[in-house]
């Protein structure tokens, strides 16, 4: 077994958490709007709050007036495998929504509640986040996969309206499809080598820590292991190369077992880099399959993740923060 070198992160400020907040509300209304502006057309006659609503062709019925439904995913949703699904109500009556189904051809099966057989409220004038679970990607995708997911709501309102509504969801943030291809990718890769980060080591402030990459051929396939990119909370200090440490690893069926030892520092020191980490500790890899670049996200784990955080407190001054 050999040892290569090491990694590092870097930091995102809490001012480009506030204007990427204030980007996808721009994105939330302009999509909203257009959804509404459609949703509109498609409801029978009577306001938004009550009256029957006509069936649509494929058998579900409209949802109220003035509500819009998007898909979306949050920081904290990425290592979870998680998205959102985010109901706006701009009508003048509440909205129960039950079950929740989203369906995309670049999955093997409908995002689900993470919580089943919840009930959520929609107030009027109100908007709510249902947290799904994606399932696994289809790989490659169907031909002609729809480039927008379809939701699929249970839903009641004042006056005896219900029913399921099913309508095309927006992706303001624009996930799906880098999700699907990162995910496909990895699947690929995972046909040459497994790659898993497998421990940590501390330092004193001023050093950088370690972080161990074990990379383990599968003997089925090759693939270059580029370089790792730093994070918003953590890079490489003065291995750091374009934002990256640099690897350039030749995986093959005729390489054993390889642990490159990766070093990091944190990339800013204030507690809301702890306090607040969403993806600090999920790096994309840097990759060559078959020829073609691309890239995956490798998550350090639940308790690697703990052990950074804490280091980064303790090597920051501020122990205790995380």
């Amino acid at each position: 077994m050999r040892r290569p070198p090491l990694l590092q992160i870097e930091g995102l400020t809490r001012r480009h958490a506030v204007r990427r907040g204030r980007a996808r509300r721009f994105c939330r209304s302009s999509v909203a709007l257009a959804v509404a502006l459609l949703l509109t057309g498609c409801v029978g006659g009577g306001g938004s709050g009550g009256g029957a609503r006509e069936p649509a062709s494929d058998g579900s019925t409209a949802l109220p007036a003035g509500v819009t439904v998007e898909i979306v995913q949050l920081r904290a949703d990425v290592a979870l495998r998680q998205a959102q699904v985010h109901v706006v109500n701009g009508g003048d009556t509440d909205l129960q929504i039950g079950e929740v189904a989203v369906d995309d051809p670049r999955f093997t099966a409908p995002a689900t509640r993470v919580l089943a057989g919840r009930t959520s409220t929609v107030a009027a004038g109100g908007e709510v986040d249902i947290r799904v679970q994606l399932t696994d990607p289809a790989c490659p995708a169907p031909d002609g996969a729809a480039a927008e997911p379809t939701v699929e709501l249970a839903f009641a309102a004042e006056g005896g309206v219900e029913g399921t509504a099913r309508v095309v969801a927006a992706d303001p943030l624009g996930f799906l499809a880098p999700l699907h291809e990162r995910e496909c990718r990895a699947a690929a890769l995972a046909e040459a080598a497994t790659l898993s980060f497998t421990g940590f080591t501390s330092s004193p402030p001023g050093e950088p820590a370690t972080l161990a990459l074990t990379v383990t051929p599968t003997g089925r396939g090759a693939a270059t292991i580029v370089a790792v990119q730093a994070t918003n909370l953590l890079d490489f200090g003065a291995a750091t190369v374009d934002g990256a440490f640099p690897l350039d690893l030749e995986v093959t069926g005729a390489l054993g077992t390889t642990v490159v030892d990766v070093p990091i520092v944190p990339s800013r020191c204030d507690p809301h880099a702890v306090q607040e980490d969403k993806r600090g500790t999920i790096f994309d890899i840097l990759l060559s399959l078959d020829g073609e670049p691309g890239e995956i996200e490798l998550f350090v784990g639940d308790t690697l993740r703990g052990d950074i955080l804490t280091w980064v407190s303790s090597w920051c001054g501020f122990a205790g923060a995380g």
